[in-house]
């Protein structure tokens, strides 16, 4: 498979090995921040959302996500899965600004896009909404970050301040996040979340989705720091200032294992970097043990190689890059994702044998492999 890797952690080697791949293994999906990296595993997550997972009984899936990949994970709950991924994808890649956008500016194009995802499904918003929040099959986890002390302030001077600490005191340890960060997890209504998340490195707080507060949760979950407005006034959550939950969970680097089941992670990189600001923190990694029962799915550096410029897209497009520059590429790398479903259809009708493909999960910072 030269488009696509696989990447296992023990215990999920030895259930492939036994049953290859298949959808009801898998009681978790995992989404990662990362904007418009998304791209890249569109097609696969077109194929995941639509056949691979398909119509589901008994156990359901339940699906972690932050920022991006919460938006993600938003349209496999959604009435239409692939209607919604569709629509995320056309109006994400598609996204135009002023030569010098605000964060109102880039905020305001957020709400519409969601609103479209929303509308995908041949029903009201509304509608859309509850289904999405309370799916007994597909169960959407939303992590958010509240902000604390100096990151709450919507004043440039005063927040760039509050992140500059944060990089700071994250340098030393990630125990510092909680002084400026409270970890919420907006779950699927069906669920008590702290019985099937047990997150225990940060205080952290559960609320259920809702009609009323799924839309914001996931505008919460996705609001970058300077770049777009904070979230506040989210049902359940009142008084509180929500801002990019990447900033605690970038790649989620969460306790998979005391879960049951297998859990599968379409990634666009090879490495897992647990926070956002871990990006300045090279030598952070990954807790291997997280990832016994994993399965991460990325695609191969031979793939990326092949793409436009080399790379998957990124948010610095938007400065490098013309909007017709912009816009062509997004496009290849949207069409060029769908290779990737392909890879995994083959992995999957190979059965037990898929486990010859398997290689060991690394917790390196090599972002392709």
């Amino acid at each position: 498979m030269s488009d696509l890797r696989l990447m296992a952690g023990a215990a999920a080697k030895n259930s492939l090995a036994q049953n290859g791949l298949r959808g009801q293994d898998f009681n978790w999906l995992a989404g990662a921040s990362g904007g418009p990296k998304w791209f890249v595993l569109y097609g696969l997550d077109r194929y995941l959302a639509g056949e691979f997972f398909g119509p589901r009984e008994g156990v359901p899936l339940r699906m972690v996500g932050s920022s991006a990949g919460a938006w993600r994970l938003a349209c496999y709950a959604a009435p239409d899965p692939v209607a919604s991924l569709q629509a995320l994808a056309t109006h994400y890649s598609s996204q135009t600004y002023s030569s010098r956008p605000d964060r109102h500016e880039i905020s305001g194009e957020a709400r519409k896009m969601l609103n479209q995802v929303f509308a995908a499904n041949d029903m009201s918003i509304e509608k859309a909404a509850a289904a999405i929040a309370s799916n007994q099959h597909r169960r959407l986890y939303v992590i958010t970050d509240r902000a604390r002390r100096l990151t709450r302030p919507e004043n440039k001077l005063m927040l760039n301040i509050g992140l500059t600490l944060v990089a700071l005191g994250n340098l030393g340890s990630r125990r510092s996040l909680r002084w400026f960060f409270e970890r919420y997890v907006f779950h699927n209504a069906c669920d008590r979340g702290a019985d099937e998340l047990v997150l225990s490195d940060m205080p952290t707080r559960y609320v259920p989705l809702s009609a009323q507060n799924v839309h914001s949760a996931l505008m919460a979950s996705g609001s970058i720091p300077l770049v777009m407005e904070a979230v506040t006034q989210v049902e359940g959550a009142p008084g509180a200032v929500f801002r990019d939950g990447g900033m605690t969970d970038y790649h989620l680097d969460l306790p998979y294992e005391k879960s049951n089941g297998l859990v599968l992670y379409p990634h666009f990189y090879a490495s897992v970097v647990p926070g956002w600001f871990d990006k300045l923190a090279r030598w952070r990694r990954a807790n291997p043990a997280h990832f016994d029962n994993v399965v991460l799915v990325t695609p191969t550096k031979q793939f990326v190689d092949r793409l436009p410029y080399g790379k998957i897209p990124d948010r610095d497009d938007f400065r490098r890059l013309s909007d017709a520059q912009r816009l062509k590429y997004w496009q290849t790398v949207l069409s060029e994702s769908e290779r990737l479903a392909d890879s995994f259809r083959e992995l999957v009708a190979m059965g037990p044998a898929v486990v010859d493909h398997i290689h060991e999960f690394s917790n390196s910072r090599t972002k392709h492999v």
